[in-house]
């Protein structure tokens, strides 16, 4: 009889140890978690890499002489191919010149050169973004105006404008060739893109209008 009451306490006793173990590894495994937490929580610190002193490198200006200046070779870049553009809607020259180039003149293209006076450079040779004004006549009753965008030589220049076929188009990058005796540009021939020379008509040119530019003195 003793015999059968000292098993169940032994085997409570084996119970109780493996729950007290059981228990202490519950605790040690709930702390090692929390002190990973932890570690985690905190902000990472940069790593910060000493970087070099930067020293101050100045190039030393090569000489040129007179011989070494003629044989350079200059490259001179051309201006594109002639194109043309067909806008949204239909578009008159005043108005493309007067987006392009920011004049405030307002009327038909042959009036342009006169009212001009007193408010913008008016120039009897050609300068970039400014406004070639063609004098009106029999072939163009209101005028023209085109932007110049390229001085090619002192005969030839490039210019944009818009509706030059009466089409309402935009011509881009069209050559104008000047045929006056002096070479003063009062007289032009236009590029025919169709043909793919030079027009055979010769229009009048008033002269130039730009409006970056101080009036000049010889104005009148």
């Amino acid at each position: 009889m003793a015999v059968l009451l000292a098993f169940p306490v032994a085997a409570k006793a084996d119970v109780g140890g493996a729950a007290d173990h059981l228990a202490g590894r519950l605790d040690g495994w709930f702390a090692d978690l929390f002190q990973a937490t932890e570690v985690r929580s905190q902000p990472m610190q940069p790593i910060i890499h000493p970087r070099p002193a930067l020293t101050a490198r100045v190039p030393t200006p090569a000489p040129m002489t007179p011989a070494a200046l003629s044989n350079m070779d200059l490259v001179k870049v051309s201006p594109p191919p002639p194109s043309v553009e067909k806008p949204l809607r239909r578009l008159f020259c005043v108005e493309y010149a007067r987006m392009r180039s920011g004049l405030a003149i307002m009327g038909d293209a042959k009036y342009w050169w006169k009212r001009a006076h007193n408010l913008y450079a008016r120039l009897s040779h050609p300068v970039e973004e400014a406004v070639m004004v063609f004098s009106g006549s029999k072939r163009l009753r209101r005028g023209h105006v085109a932007v110049v965008t390229d001085i090619v030589s002192p005969r030839e220049i490039v210019v944009d404008q818009a509706n030059w076929q009466n089409h309402g188009e935009i011509d881009h990058s069209t050559p104008v060739l000047d045929v006056s005796t002096n070479n003063d540009w009062s007289r032009v021939r236009v590029w025919n893109i169709h043909a793919g020379q030079f027009g055979t008509h010769v229009y009048a040119i008033s002269g130039f209008i730009a409006k970056d530019l101080v009036r000049q003195a010889s104005n009148d």
